[in-house]
C-alpha cells in the first residue's frame, strides 16, 4: 500500500512548527552524546516541568493523585517519568519506551600506553558497528571517572570549538594493498581501534614513556585524576561536532546517536504535555539496548517493575497481584528506529514493506532475525487499535520490517516488556546510516512521531 509524503500535507505554518521542534531536538542531540548526559538532561527538564523524584515523593509519603508527576533516575543511566492518570494503576499504563545508549567506542580499564613516540588509548567497541566507518574522523571523549574517595569527575572534551579532538588512524592507500583485499568486517581489527591522544614528551622526564607521562600530567592538572582512577571510569569515544541540518532544503538532520535518542526525545516531550490523562502515562528510557539489554541499567533489570510497585504503594494500594495486573494491563510503544529505504542500496529491502523518509512514524509488527527469532510479534488486534489511534489523530504512519527475510534483522526492548503480557509494538523513526558515526533522519518523521506519541498517551 503506497503511503503519501507527509510534506505534501503541510502548510507554511506547520512547516515552521516542524522546523522549530526539530531545532530543539538538534540541540538536544548535540549536547547529549552519552546515556548519562541524556539522563541529566531529562532530569533537568522533568524538574522544570513539575516532576518530582520518586525518592522525594516516598520521603514525604506523598499520596498520589490524578496529574501528579513523578520521575525516577537510576544510576544516572536509566530514566522513567510518570503522569498519574484518572484510572487506577491496576488498569494499566500507556508506556513509551526507548533506549538512550548508542553504538560507540569505550576505553578499556587500563587504556594508556605509548608506542613509537605516540600516546594512545586502548579501546573496546560497543554495539554493532562497521569498524571501518569509525577511523580518520574527529572524535571526542565523554564520560565519568569515579575516584576511590567517592567523587565523580565529569569528562567532556572535543566538542567545544577551543577543544582538541582525537581519532583513530587508518592505513594510507599507498600501502593498503593487503588491507584492501580483506572483507569489510576485517579491514579494521577491533584491537587496532586505538585512539591517538598526543606526541609531545614531558620535559626532563625520567620515565621511559615520556609522551604518555606528559598526557597523564595534563589530565591530572586539568581534572585531578590519576592513571589508576581510570580503573573505575566510563569514558566513551564519540564523534566530535554538532548535529547539523542536512540537505539544501534543511529537511533532514545528520547527527550522532539518532538511534535511539530520536525516539527518546519526542517520547519525553509528549509525556511532559500530559496533564490529567485517563490512563497513567509513562516515558521509559533505558540503557544497554545496543548490547542485548543486559545489565542493571537495561530493560531487563527490575527497575521499572520496582518503580511501579513504589507508585502503587504511594497510592495506598500495593499488592503483588495489583502490580502484576498493572503491568499486564499496560500498553506500550517500543519506540525504536527502523531502517529507511536508501536509494544507494535498494536490494536489501523489500520495497512494499520498507520504511521511507517523509512518510511518518514507522510501526514494525515484528523485528528479530530471519525466522522472527528474538522477536515480539504483535497481535493483529493491537495493530488495529494503533491504526485507529493514528488515523483518528491524523498522524502520518507507515509499516515496515527490517530488511528482506534472509538479509538480516535486529532487536528492540519490545519482547522484554511483552513478558508481562502487556500489548507491545515497535514504533519509531526511519534512519539512514544507522549505527554509523553520523546518522540521518527526516524532520517530518520526527514530528509525526511526536504527534503519534501524544495520541497514544491520550488514549483511554
Amino acid at each position: 500500500m503506497e503511503r503519501e509524503l507527509a510534506w505534501d500535507s503541510y502548510n507554511e505554518k506547520e512547516i515552521n512548527k516542524i522546523f522549530d521542534f526539530s531545532e530543539k531536538y538538534r540541540a538536544f542531540l548535540t549536547n547529549c552524546k552519552t546515556e548519562r548526559e541524556c539522563v541529566a538532561w531529562f532530569v533537568e527538564q522533568a524538574e522544570a516541568a513539575g516532576f518530582v523524584s520518586l525518592e522525594e515523593a516516598m520521603e514525604k509519603q506523598q499520596k498520589l493523585k490524578v496529574g501528579d508527576r513523578i520521575y525516577v533516575n537510576r544510576m544516572n543511566k536509566w530514566f522513567a517519568a510518570f503522569v498519574i492518570g484518572k484510572k487506577s494503576l491496576e488498569a494499566g499504563m500507556n508506556i513509551l519506551g526507548a533506549h538512550i545508549d548508542s553504538p560507540r567506542i569505550d576505553l578499556k580499564q587500563n587504556p594508556f600506553y605509548e608506542e613509537s613516540g605516540l600516546a594512545m588509548l586502548d579501546t573496546h567497541y560497543y554495539g554493532g558497528i562497521k569498524k571501518y566507518q569509525w577511523v580518520t574522523i574527529p572524535m571526542a571523549l565523554h564520560g565519568v571517572v569515579a575516584k576511590t574517595d567517592g567523587t565523580v569527575v565529569n569528562i567532556s572534551i572535543g566538542d567545544k570549538p577551543e577543544d582538541p579532538v582525537f581519532g583513530i588512524s587508518d592505513l594510507l592507500v599507498h600501502l593498503a594493498t593487503e588491507q584492501m583485499d580483506k572483507k569489510a568486517a576485517k579491514v579494521i581489527d577491533g584491537e587496532s581501534m586505538n585512539v591517538m591522544i598526543g606526541s609531545m614528551p614531558l620535559k626532563n622526564a625520567t620515565e621511559k614513556e615520556a609522551v604518555k607521562a606528559n598526557i597523564l600530567q595534563i589530565i591530572e592538572k586539568t581534572y585531578q585524576i590519576k592513571e589508576e582512577d581510570f580503573l573505575s571510569a566510563e569514558i566513551e569515544v564519540v564523534p566530535a561536532g554538532e548535529a547539523r541540518d542536512y540537505g539544501f532544503d534543511r529537511s533532514m538532520i545528520m547527527g550522532y546517536g539518532h538511534d535511539d535518542r530520536v525516539c527518546a526525545y519526542p517520547s519525553f516531550v509528549a509525556l511532559s504535555e500530559m496533564k490529567e490523562p485517563e490512563v497513567t502515562s509513562v516515558c521509559l528510557l533505558v540503557d544497554k539496548e545496543e548490547i542485548g539489554n543486559e545489565g542493571a541499567s537495561s530493560a531487563r533489570s527490575l527497575y521499572f517493575e520496582n518503580a511501579v510497585a513504589e507508585l502503587l504503594n504511594l497510592s495506598g494500594d500495593y499488592s503483588d497481584l495489583l502490580l502484576r495486573r498493572a503491568l499486564q494491563n499496560s500498553k506500550m510503544i517500543s519506540s525504536d528506529v527502523s531502517a529507511a529505504f536508501d536509494p544507494n542500496y535498494p536490494t536489501v529491502l523489500e520495497t512494499k514493506n520498507a520504511a521511507y523518509f517523509g512518510k511518518g512514524l514507522v510501526f514494525n509488527k515484528y523485528s528479530g532475525v530471519r525466522g522472527k527469532r528474538d522477536s515480539n510479534d504483535t497481535n493483529a488486534e493491537y495493530i488495529g487499535e494503533i491504526r485507529r489511534i493514528m488515523e483518528e489523530n491524523h498522524v502520518f504512519y507507515q509499516t515496515a520490517e527490517l530488511g528482506k527475510v534472509d538479509q538480516g534483522g535486529g532487536g528492540t526492548i519490545a519482547r522484554i516488556f511483552a513478558r508481562y503480557g502487556m500489548q507491545v509494538i515497535d514504533g519509531g523513526i526511519p534512519v539512514i546510516n544507522m549505527h554509523a558515526p553520523w546518522e540521518i533522519i527526516s524532520k517530518a518523521d520526527l514530528y509525526e512521531a511526536y504527534k503519534g506519541y501524544i495520541a497514544f498517551l491520550k488514549e483511554a
